[in-house]
């Protein structure tokens, strides 16, 4: 445990390092509605909000309501000369799922379905009893980590710039018609970044911290005062 307002340079214990500049700064415990942004570059590093964590639990739900309609709802459909084919995100997957495009098809559902649902899921986990003051979940932390390491690994943004681009060449040829799922992703994207907007990894830390379960080793407590 390290007291408010201690820390140790060797290991790190008691200090923030800024995600944008790696300016270091001490650790100090916050109350709702106070931010922590960086002495050098201005970047937010904590920032407690009432009621986030439940916002945050909506988004996630409603990510996973989208992730629904995007995969099994129609995506697009090309016509020309009165021919025309409809196909989903799972159709065009399986459609690359025989010899040796089926790691192709892996990629495409790990990394544009299946890490976007894993780390909506993990936020749920976390968060849920934290949300509602109670203890955390056994293994919060652990699911907590890994939801912040697959951050950068969700690849739903990418997708739809990749389909514009392509759709922008292919347009001259026939004609487009996007489907349900296209704008499910969009809106996807929207209600990830709302969800980023909310999320303040140290907060969640010092939540779980403050809920009486060790993370680091390094948990900040108040400082007494004779």
């Amino acid at each position: 445990m390290q007291t408010e307002g201690e820390y140790d340079l060797s290991t790190g214990a008691g200090l923030i390092a800024c995600p944008r500049c790696d300016a270091l700064h001490v650790e100090r415990e916050l109350e709702p509605g106070e931010t922590a942004r960086c002495v050098r570059c201005n970047t937010v590093l904590a920032s407690p909000r009432a009621g986030a964590f439940t916002r945050i639990i909506a988004l996630s739900l409603a990510s996973l309501v989208l992730m629904v309609g995007a995969v099994f709802f129609p995506f697009l459909e090309i016509s020309r000369m009165g021919f025309g084919n409809e196909t989903s995100l799972f159709g065009v997957a399986l459609a690359f799922s025989h010899g040796a495009l089926m790691p192709l098809t892996v990629a495409v559902l790990g990394m544009i379905v299946g890490l976007p649902v894993l780390r909506a899921m993990l936020l749920v986990y976390t968060l849920l009893p934290l949300s509602r003051n109670r203890a955390p979940y056994a293994h919060a932390v652990p699911a907590f980590r890994l939801s912040e390491a697959l951050r950068p690994w969700s690849m739903a943004e990418i997708f739809v710039i990749g389909t514009a681009i392509a759709l922008v060449k292919v347009a001259g040829l026939a004609n487009i018609s996007l489907g349900p799922a296209f704008w499910a992703f969009c809106g996807l994207i929207l209600v990830n970044a709302a969800s980023n907007a909310f999320t303040s990894a140290t907060t969640i830390w010092d939540a779980i911290e403050d809920a009486g379960m060790a993370t680091d080793g390094r948990e900040i407590v108040p400082e007494t005062r004779a």
